[in-house]
């Protein structure tokens, strides 16, 4: 029995279009029998919160940072053409009308295929996240478990 083929993804950017193409190619792969990871760091981390506002306490700058991130992952803009958050809306309608799974279908999608979702904790220190504001089913790691798995990736993707 051959073993299974490893794909890792480093989701750095905050951006809808860019998250979305790092979940379409995980899932992708995942259908592939891949063991699949996506490492969600900086922006990225925008994709694992939570929609709803989580009462956490917090410093002032955790608070600054806080507010100026989308929640979650539908709140995300685009990388291009976001017009002042018509480009999203625009993209969501062009996605609905060709029957394409939006981003936040498509994370679902992957926690039901068991790609392993890591959210990097140095990141979530510096940005002031905590893990009751991320989405239920993940992982928490740095950047050294990130490493560990790609060391034997047949696929690493910078997104």
């Amino acid at each position: 029995m051959s073993e299974r083929k490893k794909t890792t993804i480093i989701l750095f950017s905050g951006d809808y279009d860019k998250a979305m193409a790092a979940y379409i190619i995980a899932n992708g792969a995942a259908a592939y029998d891949h063991d699949v990871t996506i490492f969600h760091t900086f922006w990225g981390l925008n994709a694992l919160r939570k929609e709803e506002k989580v009462p956490v306490k917090k410093s002032f700058m955790e608070k600054m940072f806080g507010k100026m991130m989308p929640r979650g992952a539908d709140r995300m803009g685009l990388s291009k053409m976001n017009f002042a958050g018509v480009g999203p809306k625009m993209i969501k309608d062009i996605i609905k009308k060709h029957n394409a799974v939006p981003l936040p279908q498509l994370i679902e999608m992957a926690k039901e295929q068991d790609v392993k979702l890591v959210a990097c904790t140095m990141t979530m220190d510096l940005l002031g996240l905590q893990e009751k504001e991320l989405l239920d089913g993940i992982e928490y790691a740095g950047v050294a478990a990130y490493l560990a798995d790609a060391e034997n990736g047949n696929v690493n993707l910078f997104i």
